[in-house]
């Protein structure tokens, strides 16, 4: 869907800075096809010129012209403080393919860079581009990744680097930033331009309805009550949900200092530069909710066309108590399937959080533990299970397990059915820091197959690909945590 609003108090028109030299890094087949791209036999665009396009060194291809590229502003409140006009400080959207839109992330200064050289570096961009392609293998909404190109330019960071542009894809990048922007600026003919432009494309259910802006933003409150709970049932931190980073569609997107939980801690904290852990992994749910309180103060005028200045405020409040009823209907869902878990007990509850519990006393890797909870025959002797081992209070996991035989007991499906059935919610793969860190140090001297590997190994996380089986370990404990920062 292309981004149809105009003017220069929305976007400002503006061509990617060339990237000299390009080289491509990795692309992915699956995105790909989502835009039509036709590839050849090695995998590569039939089109040469696909790799000026990525690079930002052409405008067109494949007979496509992208005729006026774009950096759309916003604003937003980030780490909690507002932060006032920000806006795409070096993502240039260059226009709609196949019903998505493409953006070149690190494809040169904006107006709304603020100082930046407006230039990603090559280990971010391979971050980005694994974790979009692996959440969506995971069947979490997301951002696409379409390829990343590199290039020998030097950039700066906290040492020399090299640039990269990473191609994203995704049927709309409007965020909540957008309406706050307008919001803040007062002008309400700019904000109602944008909801009815998501109404019309993306939301037309809600457009239905006499209340239409309340039922937007009802409708975009409850995707990302929905996006969140899926993130805490495979251990994903965002590690920097300011509200200029959060979807109007519940798509995750701007991955930067990321990070999949391995030895579980239920404050873990992704992000180098978050010193306070804002957005820590148990925090994530509490401040999506509180950024959907930030929508809802930048849409009251448009639902207070619809209804009284009081009226609005109260059904707005309303709306927001929503949020944490969705978010705890899907994240209970998620995890008694997680547990093996179909049909519905009063205790269920209490046992997902007694295991969370245990796990982060014991610090238990929390990927492959939900993995192998698969393998327990319901006929087990807690004293049998192995996974007790890694626990630190035997006895008081032998009393969980001995209430979670006794909770299977219930369920219908036998081992095997039910082995298949958690293998398809519990992945095996995942990106994990200590992964990406090593195709990143590879790809710096110039050999990508690391980042193709586990491109490959990632667009299936629930399958067993024994021969991969070393991927889905957790770190070891002599190897040193990845710190990621926002500079990343």
């Amino acid at each position: 869907m292309p981004f149809t609003m105009r003017g220069n108090d929305v976007c400002s028109v503006i061509s990617p800075s060339p990237l000299p030299a390009p080289y491509w890094v990795a692309l992915s087949r699956s995105a790909a096809d989502l835009i039509g791209l036709r590839l050849n036999d090695a995998g590569m665009p039939q089109d040469p010129q696909w790799l000026q396009l990525l690079a930002g060194n052409t405008l067109s291809v494949d007979s496509i012209q992208f005729s006026d590229p774009l950096a759309t502003v916003y604003s937003g409140h980030q780490f909690g403080v507002w932060a006032g006009q920000l806006g795409d400080g070096r993502a240039i959207l260059l226009g709609d393919i196949h019903g998505q839109e493409l953006q070149l992330k690190g494809a040169g200064r904006t107006p709304y860079s603020r100082m930046g050289d407006g230039r990603a570096v090559l280990r971010s961009s391979i971050r980005e581009f694994l974790c979009s392609e692996a959440m969506h293998a995971l069947g979490i909404p997301t951002s696409r990744a379409l390829a990343i190109v590199g290039s020998k330019q030097p950039i700066r960071r906290e040492t020399m680097e090299t640039a990269a542009i990473c191609s994203r894809i995704a049927p709309s990048f409007i965020r909540i930033g957008h309406f706050e922007h307008f919001a803040a600026t007062q002008n309400i003919v700019r904000l109602k331009e944008l909801a009815d432009l998501l109404l019309t494309h993306f939301y037309p259910e809600c457009a239905k309805n006499q209340d239409q802006y309340l039922s937007l933003f009802k409708a975009i409150s409850l995707k990302n009550a929905q996006l969140v709970a899926k993130w805490q049932s495979v251990g994903f931190c965002h590690g920097v949900l300011n509200s200029d980073n959060i979807s109007a569609l519940g798509l995750t997107i701007d991955y930067g200092p990321f990070g999949f939980v391995d030895h579980f801690e239920i404050d873990h904290i992704c992000n180098h530069s978050d010193h306070a852990g804002r957005y820590a992994y148990h925090r994530q749910p509490q401040i999506m909710h509180w950024n959907m309180a930030c929508l809802a103060s930048a849409m009251l005028p448009l639902v207070e066309l619809d209804y009284s200045a009081e009226d609005a405020q109260a059904l707005l409040r309303s709306a927001l108590e929503d949020f944490p009823i969705e978010y705890a209907s899907q994240w209970q869902h998620l995890f008694r399937h997680k547990l093996g878990f179909f049909a519905e007990q009063d205790g269920d509850i209490e046992l997902i959080e007694r295991l969370l519990q245990a796990m982060h006393d014991s610090r238990i890797d929390f990927t492959s533990f939900f993995r192998s909870l698969s393998c327990i025959p319901k006929s087990m002797s807690p004293k049998d299970i192995a996974l007790r081992n890694d626990f630190l209070d035997r006895d008081g996991i032998d009393s969980w397990f001995q209430d979670y035989l006794a909770r299977l007991q219930i369920e219908a499906l036998d081992d095997a059915a039910r082995k298949l059935a958690m293998d398809q919610v519990n992945p095996k793969y995942i990106l994990r820091n200590h992964l990406a860190q090593a195709a990143i140090e590879k790809a710096q001297g110039d050999d990508f197959s690391e980042v193709t590997k586990l491109l490959q190994i990632l667009s299936r996380p629930y399958d067993e690909q024994l021969e991969c089986g070393i991927y889905a370990l957790p770190p070891s404990p002599d190897l040193n945590p990845v710190a990621v920062s926002c500079s990343s």
